[in-house]
């Protein structure tokens, strides 16, 4: 059947743009809304209209559908992976979308924000979808989102029902890099070339989400991804900001061109809406860059720190975490001793963690107590205020643990339940309420949905959506209680990070693998997308490495510990408090400057590692190299050439982070050297075996 809404009209194009990227959208003849162009920006917005539109009818002499749909209905024309799937309060499972209307306007013209919204509506069925377009024009970000809407005798059934669908026809090669893994290997990456078919990056896990496999990807448009130069390459990356179970579609049609569509799971959630109730999709973004990775990584960056991640432009908290040196075992005494051990190491805060609760149950290990949220009167008997008192005489400030979400041993309470929602946001409140100088809470998750069903839900089917959208309006409430406090995101690692969810957190911890030389690995990935700032990067004992190897791989992000300070000797505390003096001067650099990766790990004809941070006014740079290969006369044997820096500007380089006992440096250069040098012909960090991570502040001058 073919319905059509009114008269055909001529062709309109709505460019949603942003200082360097561009998503076309055209308003065919028969108000068909199709996505004919992703990528640079042009000059001339008028020249959109002269792209052309790829028709399957002409090519095939067949028309199954529309190819290029900015949101694919299923039931009718079409018979390609919809965006959309209904089924109508009489049964109908018919759905065609057409073009009513558009509007764009400045939500704030001195941010450059863009909100475009495109109103579709199906011809027969009083039901309709509106397209959301934001774009962040500084950061070159681009959001979209739906909202879908019916005014029909009864119920509709939503089947499927995605946040986005993009269509790509520049090329005819497409090379994705996805991120998958496990608890304690998170985001390995695997580049493969997108052939004719579909392929699917989902998770049904519920909770820990992401532990298997990343809502983010990178998209490399006509050639692999470029690792040996980021400054290379037209990249496409884009995330969805779910916390729950999600799927990222890629299909390459009979054309060659990409059709993408990203949104919830469809996977045992078909979601029941009643009449006049709107239903809104989670977001995903995007970013665009024809001049490589490097960029893609800046733009998600620059975005985070200023729109996602609360303080994203502000301070974070060094600390001393206990678990890794007691674990469960610990009473109060243990604890004051640890308290001052953190002020004697220098950090700002001291983090108790898993264990302090429960007494009837009590958390003597992990297969008991979760729920219980009073203090164990037996390791505590003076209380948690006693402790923060402790920690405030000294001059250091106190965090601790909470797994709100679950209890008893590791069950999973029913966030869409109203009741378990006010039980979850009254025991973070009534830590802040009893404790108000408590300055830090490490929110963990530690286990998937087993058995999902809901006792107070009349459509299960409504389960998987109805819990995050339940966690989310917990952390909404909390956050607008609390705007200012620091909270850590943890999921027995990286089990759950996406954007989503981090506009509640300070930071996230990315694996619990704190071995250096996996967290090269590990927080190389994570920098595609997510800023230094955001990463807990702890000093602990796990691997073989040294010390300072161990602290400079932890100093690439937000620096923590997790170690026995009474058992460090003399030189390794030494070293450990030069080190946070040297952080608390560098560390803006690291969290608010601009991340340049110039030696993949992942690339096997190297022994290192290397990459450096620059800040706005390019006359401070940081820079970590890492050696990733123990075999005979491994090292940096050649140049580094940098990125970043002001090509006229001189600089100095000072070795820093150097352990007691050494030489001062292995680098001896009286001379500065222009960022036009560094940048073309480059430098030896000189990283060798018997310096197997160096680290170099760089200070500019005219």
């Amino acid at each position: 059947m073919n319905f059509f809404l009114g008269n055909h009209i001529d062709p309109i194009h709505i460019p949603v743009e942003t200082k360097y990227i561009a998503l076309v959208i055209r308003i065919n003849e028969n108000r068909d809304p199709l996505v004919i162009y992703v990528g640079k920006r042009l000059r001339n917005r008028e020249e959109y209209s002269s792209i052309p539109s790829f028709d399957a009818k002409q090519l095939n002499g067949d028309y199954t559908g529309l190819y290029s749909s900015a949101y694919t209905s299923s039931g009718t024309r079409n018979l390609l992976e919809p965006a959309i799937q209904v089924v109508h309060a009489d049964g109908n499972p018919s759905l065609e979308l057409k073009y009513i209307s558009h509007q764009q306007d400045t939500i704030d013209e001195s941010r450059g924000i863009l909100l475009t919204t495109i109103h579709l509506k199906d011809p027969v069925y009083p039901f309709e979808v509106i397209l959301y377009y934001k774009a962040y024009y500084k950061e070159n970000i681009i959001e979209q989102w739906t909202s879908i809407k019916h005014t029909e005798s009864n119920t509709v059934r939503l089947q499927k029902y995605s946040s986005a669908n993009l269509y790509f026809s520049s090329t005819d090669k497409y090379y994705l890099t996805h991120f998958h893994g496990d608890w304690a290997r998170e985001m390995n990456p695997e580049e493969i070339q997108l052939s004719a078919g579909i392929k699917i990056l989902d998770t049904k896990l519920g909770t820990r989400a992401d532990l298997f496999q990343s809502p983010s990807f990178v998209l490399s448009l006509r050639q692999p991804l470029n690792h040996d130069d980021e400054n290379y390459g037209e990249v496409f990356a884009g995330t969805l900001a779910w916390s729950g179970n999600y799927q990222i579609q890629f299909e390459i049609d009979s054309l060659r061109n990409l059709r993408l569509i990203a949104g919830i799971n469809p996977y045992a959630s078909e979601y029941v809406l009643v009449p006049d109730k709107e239903f809104i999709t989670p977001s995903f973004f995007f970013t665009y860059s024809c001049q490589g990775l490097g960029l893609v990584s800046r733009n998600w960056h620059r975005w985070a720190r200023k729109y996602r991640i609360p303080q994203g432009e502000g301070n974070r908290l060094t600390l001393l975490n206990n678990w890794e040196t007691t674990l469960f075992d610990f009473d109060e005494q243990k604890l004051v001793t640890l308290i001052k051990d953190s002020k004697k190491l220098g950090v700002d805060l001291f983090l108790l963690d898993d264990g302090w609760f429960g007494n009837k149950y009590p958390r003597n290990n992990d297969s008991a107590g979760l729920g219980d949220w009073q203090e164990n009167v037996k390791k505590l008997p003076h209380g948690i205020g006693y402790l923060i008192s402790e920690a405030e005489t000294i001059g250091i400030k106190f965090g601790i643990w909470i797994e709100p979400e679950m209890f008893r041993n590791q069950l999973v309470l029913d966030m869409s339940n109203q009741a378990v929602q006010d039980f979850v946001y009254d025991v973070v409140d009534r830590l802040f309420t009893e404790h108000p100088k408590l300055a830090y809470i490490k929110w963990d998750c530690n286990a998937v949905i087993y058995n999902a069903y809901s006792t107070t839900n009349s459509h299960q089917s409504h389960l998987y959506v109805d819990y995050v959208h339940g966690l989310y309006s917990v952390l909404d409430r909390l956050r607008k209680k609390y705007p200012s406090v620091s909270i850590m995101l943890c999921s027995g690692g990286g089990g759950r990070i996406d954007y989503g969810i981090l506009q509640y957190f300070t930071e996230f911890w990315p694996s619990d693998n704190t071995d250096g030389l996996e967290r090269i690995f590990i927080q190389w990935s994570y920098s595609f997308f997510f800023p230094a700032i955001t990463m807990c990067n702890h000093v602990t004992d796990w691997g073989k490495q040294s010390l300072k190897f161990r602290t400079d791989i932890a100093m690439m992000g937000k620096l923590g510990y997790d170690i026995v300070v009474s058992k460090l000797d003399e030189n390794e505390l030494i070293f450990s408090q030069q080190v946070l003096d040297n952080y608390a001067r560098l560390k803006n650099i690291i969290w608010h400057g601009d991340l340049f990766r110039l030696v993949s790990p992942y690339r096997q004809d190297h022994d290192i590692a290397s990459l450096m941070f620059v800040n706005e006014n390019q006359d401070k740079a940081l820079w970590f190299t890492y050696l990733i290969n123990n075999r005979y006369r491994a090292g940096s044997n050649r140049v580094i050439r940098l990125n970043g820096l002001d090509p006229v500007r001189m600089y100095t380089i000072q070795e820093i982070n150097i352990y007691p006992g050494t030489d001062n440096s292995t680098i001896i250069f009286q001379n500065s050297l222009s960022g036009d040098y560094l940048m073309t012909f480059g430098f030896n960090p000189m990283v060798d075996v018997q310096r197997p991570s160096v680290v170099l502040e760089m200070t500019g001058h005219i």
